[in-house]
């Protein structure tokens, strides 16, 4: 394939960010919108979403969707099932990608993934978060402990035997922090949701 002058600049410039970008930071950058579509047309960047665009040449992506979700949508939070899922806590298998987001944050618009959109208060939201790099992209998730909480406060959202197959599975390893769970699930006022199971299975 002989490239032009344009899309080799484009090329070095997806490289040279981890090879995804908003089309917006492309345009930015000196390159046309028309580069950038002919190079999506004959395969050398694939479209993850509207608007965000990755370089055809990296290796596959490890949880594609999670990092197409925080590349369009930095201040996204993974939450709920999805977090208990990135973190191995669940036999759930997520059919769209849970966030949490700033209560007067606009929720991102993207096609594909589907996406579950969760306002939280400014506690709530800011709690917690891990910064995890997957393909070059940092991905936002609650930790382990925030999520077993979160899901307790929202049992009636996500299933009370998802919530308990969660806590189950965090005591079960060799990991485990019950004053930092105790601690999240005091400040969110989840205290009584997850007090009993919790100490039921210490």
């Amino acid at each position: 394939m002989v490239q032009s002058v344009a899309s080799t600049r484009a090329v070095a410039l997806f490289r040279q960010h981890g090879g995804i970008m908003r089309m917006a930071d492309v345009v930015r950058s000196g390159i046309t919108r028309n580069t950038l579509y002919a190079m999506r047309d004959v395969g050398e960047v694939l479209q993850l979403a509207r608007g965000l665009y990755r370089l055809a040449e990296m290796p596959p992506l490890a949880q594609s969707d999670l990092v197409t979700v925080a590349a369009k949508s930095p201040q996204a939070v993974i939450y709920l099932v999805s977090a208990l899922s990135f973190h191995e806590l669940t036999t759930q298998i997520p059919h769209e990608v849970w966030i949490a987001i700033p209560r007067n944050s606009e929720p991102p618009r993207l096609e594909f993934p589907p996406v579950r959109t969760s306002r939280l208060s400014d506690a709530a939201y800011c709690t917690g978060i891990e910064g995890h790099e997957i393909d070059g992209v940092t991905v936002r998730v609650y930790s382990p402990e925030k999520t077993l909480v979160d899901c307790f406060c929202r049992r009636n959202e996500v299933g009370l035997d998802v919530a308990l197959e969660a806590l189950k599975s965090y005591v079960s390893r060799r990991k485990v922090n019950v004053d930092l769970i105790m601690e999240y699930a005091t400040k969110l006022r989840g205290i009584k949701a997850i007090r009993p199971y919790l100490e039921a299975l210490l």
